[in-house]
């Protein structure tokens, strides 16, 4: 372990060197110069400092007030105190800044090699737990990580679910969420909500999947009876996931309710409007119109992009909210025809 020897005094830097070589302590750094400690603390990273008090640069004192950072959390550096001054209120003045321990000059060199392996042992234990703590932190992070990517895929198979009867690719939810997690970039939303959003806009729909498939099927026009049978989907979707605690999932259970809201309030199941509407919902809204309209479905022929860009545009402030139009919008057209993936 690395130890630094400061004292104005040469002669006693020198006796202090020789004792800790003797007691095999071979990475020793030594240094007249006060002024000099807490670039050296910075640069070589001891161990230990051994620190005489009164020095005619800076003081002891200075010193340990200009470590501080270095003396706390998480560098936690250790300073046994050299001095002469046996005095009680130099002792408290060290102690309350921070000094672990004090040897008193003249030195017994017994006495210092004992404080500087007691210090040294509770460094060690210190840079050990620290180190395993380290790896623990990593492990927990990799487990996070891969109960992460577990619950996207249970998203992503759940979403499909709601999806089965009504897309003949199984694609329309993911690229949903695609588009929503872009939408959101182009609202300068926080990368948490993006995230969040890409895997919460795919279950927009998993209430259809308490929707018979004659009706999700039908090629017609629904009854009245169909489309109540039809827009009671929103709020299924919101039950199912209404037990959620996970982020993602509680806005999921938002986007599933609110999706079909209108900004005008026109919109099912609750007629709220403007920003009564979620925003994950509004949101998803609109990705979720553009996908549809740009895809088959089995009642609806394929629209080309500008067509559908079109009604978007003309829907702003109807049933679009006019701020996540004009993000989509004004995103590169070169992306708004990515999110339009092979027919």
């Amino acid at each position: 372990m690395r130890l630094l020897v400061v004292d104005d005094n040469p002669v006693n830097v020198a006796l202090i060197e020789e004792l800790l070589s003797q007691a095999g302590y071979t990475t020793v750094l030594t240094t007249n110069h006060s002024d000099r400690v807490l670039s050296l603390c910075k640069a070589w990273k001891p161990d230990l400092l051994l620190l005489d008090l009164h020095m005619p640069q800076l003081s002891g004192f200075d010193v340990m007030s200009g470590l501080q950072a270095l003396m706390q959390e998480p560098e936690n550096l250790p300073v046994l105190v050299l001095t002469a001054d046996g005095t009680v209120d130099a002792r408290h003045r060290a102690l309350s800044m921070g000094a672990r321990d004090f040897v008193t000059k003249p030195i017994d060199g017994r006495e210092l090699l004992l404080r500087t392996q007691n210090l040294l042992q509770t460094r060690y234990l210190q840079v050990q737990l620290q180190q395993q703590n380290a790896v623990l932190d990593r492990a927990v992070v990799e487990r996070t990580h891969e109960l992460d990517q577990s619950r996207l895929e249970s998203l992503n198979l759940l979403g499909a679910v709601g999806e089965f009867h009504d897309d003949l690719t199984h694609e329309h939810t993911q690229r949903v969420g695609a588009a929503a997690a872009r939408i959101s970039q182009a609202l300068d939303l926080p990368e948490a909500f993006v995230s969040d959003i890409r895997a919460a806009a795919p279950l927009h729909d998993i209430g259809k999947v308490a929707v018979s498939p004659e009706i999700l099927c039908k090629p017609g026009p629904l009854s009245p009876e169909e489309r109540r049978a039809m827009m009671n989907h929103a709020r299924i979707g919101a039950e199912i996931l209404s037990s959620a605690v996970s982020p993602a999932l509680r806005l999921a259970a938002d986007i599933a309710l609110s999706h079909h809201e209108n900004w005008n309030g026109s919109g099912y199941p609750d007629g709220r409007s403007g920003e009564k509407i979620p925003l994950g919902g509004r949101i998803t809204a609109l990705a979720d119109v553009f996908d549809a309209l740009t895809h088959a479905r089995p009642y609806k022929a394929v629209w080309e992009v500008d067509a559908a860009l079109a009604l978007i545009t003309e829907e702003a402030g109807h049933k679009f909210d006019p701020r996540v139009v004009g993000a989509f919008m004004a995103m590169e057209p070169r992306v708004t025809r990515d999110l339009e993936t092979t027919r």
